[in-house]
């Protein structure tokens, strides 16, 4: 898998265009088990807010909020791609949906680590 440093990112009709800041690869991908992401089946990774911008098509972009509307899930309006997420654990954080990274192949990283999102920390 060959990542950039900056990798370019997109949903799946390409309105919704972003890039992600890689300095440390995807050394935490991983899958989450709450009731959204086990709906939508996400393999994501996390970057400081500061390291995504959405280069294309803002405007696209719906917002999805629930249960404590803590979390911010964006999917493109037109072909409904989830993208990235404003983390409800960490909101200093988008979690950002791997499929989306230009020329990525999910299916080569083996095992990915399940997070246990239906028993959420800040649930406690």
């Amino acid at each position: 898998m060959k990542l950039q440093k900056i990798h370019p990112c997109s949903c799946h009709c390409g309105a919704v265009q972003y890039e992600v800041d890689l300095p440390n690869g995807l050394d935490d991908a991983r899958r989450c088990n709450c009731s959204i992401c086990s709906k939508h089946g996400a393999i994501v990774f996390s970057v400081p807010l500061d390291d995504l911008r959405v280069t294309k098509g803002a405007d696209k972009l719906s917002l999805y909020q629930f249960n404590t509307k803590v979390a911010k899930h964006y999917f493109c309006s037109i072909c409904g791609i989830y993208t990235h997420h404003q983390r409800r654990s960490n909101p200093h954080q988008f979690g950002v949906n791997l499929a989306c990274l230009e020329g990525v192949d999910c299916y080569e990283l083996g095992e990915v680590a399940v997070g246990d999102g239906r028993n959420h920390s800040c649930d406690r």
